[in-house]
């Protein structure tokens, strides 16, 4: 990790520093030692501050959305995806885009190191080969990095950038992962009464702060629909209801367009699962359609294509 991130601020630099691009859009460390915050960029002295760790999880083609200049952006193979399937629907132009992939071993679940130490707040982190010392007030604690590796992470195929303008190192092997992802087969093993029962306790907790579609790169619409009053699609209140509606609507939004990348989950200040509706609904396009999002700049959205041999019972 630590000769990926003299490569990332090498590449930053050049890059910078020889006007290939107007920012960098990285990683720099935080105030959460287990969370590093976005960076960006503008003058290639600034390239110190960026970092590569298994703190930095989210999902920085967010922050490429909307912008006119030149871009260079670190990039896993999640957030490669996300920005193919943005430049794909015209929120990124490709040819503004200059991608540093890095290969991705997986990050840290914050969200469940707070649950194993309850009460206990992290001072300091620092990450050594395959491992993590978290330094608390009372002592220290070290873990091995892939035994703590949030859940997009641990069943993702597709580890590598699907597209990069340059490499900071070797490909990674893709893990072997299930067919389907272990929350859509948790889902089929219940029945339906099952499934609601969950899905009503699980969201029980939403206090409807929106940090899952505001933290998603996909999630871009200028007015999103529970904003809007003409006409009022869901109540703004905390109804059980509303909450309800609210997330069925927002992964419906997002059918063949969600790239699995967890920043939605990640960025919940209540560890609700909200990934699990969006990772059904991938399973469901890969096995009907044999569809993955962010795969193919030439490939077109699976609710943007009509091809003959697709499946065709919902007409009967």
């Amino acid at each position: 990790m630590t000769d990926y991130t003299d490569r990332l601020r090498a590449a930053a630099r050049r890059l910078l520093g020889e006007g290939r691009v107007d920012c960098f859009i990285g990683y720099r460390r935080g105030s959460l030692p287990l969370a590093a915050q976005p960076a960006i960029l503008t003058r290639a002295e600034q390239a110190d501050s960026l970092i590569w760790d298994p703190s930095c999880g989210m999902n920085l083609a967010h922050y490429a959305v909307g912008r006119a200049d030149r871009i260079g952006i670190v990039a896993t193979g999640c957030v490669s995806r996300s920005l193919v399937a943005l430049a794909l629907e015209n929120q990124v132009a490709r040819e503004r885009l200059y991608i540093v992939g890095v290969p991705c071993t997986g990050m840290l679940d914050a969200g469940a190191l707070r649950r194993r130490f309850p009460g206990r707040e992290a001072a300091a982190a620092a990450y050594e080969g395959p491992r993590v010392t978290i330094a608390f007030a009372d002592g220290n604690e070290e873990l091995a990095v892939a035994e703590n590796l949030a859940r997009p992470c641990r069943t993702c195929a597709h580890p590598n950038p699907v597209v990069a303008d340059e490499m900071l190192g070797e490909p990674v092997a893709s893990p072997a992962v299930p067919a389907v992802p272990e929350e859509a087969a948790a889902a089929e093993a219940r029945s339906a009464a099952e499934r609601w029962a969950y899905f009503c306790e699980a969201f029980a907790h939403c206090i409807r702060c929106y940090a899952c579609r505001n933290a998603c790169p996909l999630c871009y619409c200028p007015t999103c629909f529970v904003d809007e009053s003409r006409p009022q699609w869901v109540g703004k209140s905390s109804d059980p209801t509303d909450t309800r509606t609210f997330h069925f609507l927002r992964a419906l939004h997002l059918a063949g367009r969600c790239t699995d990348c967890g920043a939605c989950e990640r960025a919940c200040p209540l560890d609700i699962p909200v990934r699990h509706l969006t990772s059904r609904l991938n399973a469901e396009a890969k096995a009907i359609y044999g569809f993955e999002a962010g795969l193919d700049l030439e490939e077109r959205p699976l609710l943007d294509r009509y091809r003959p041999e697709d499946l065709n019972d919902f007409f009967k």
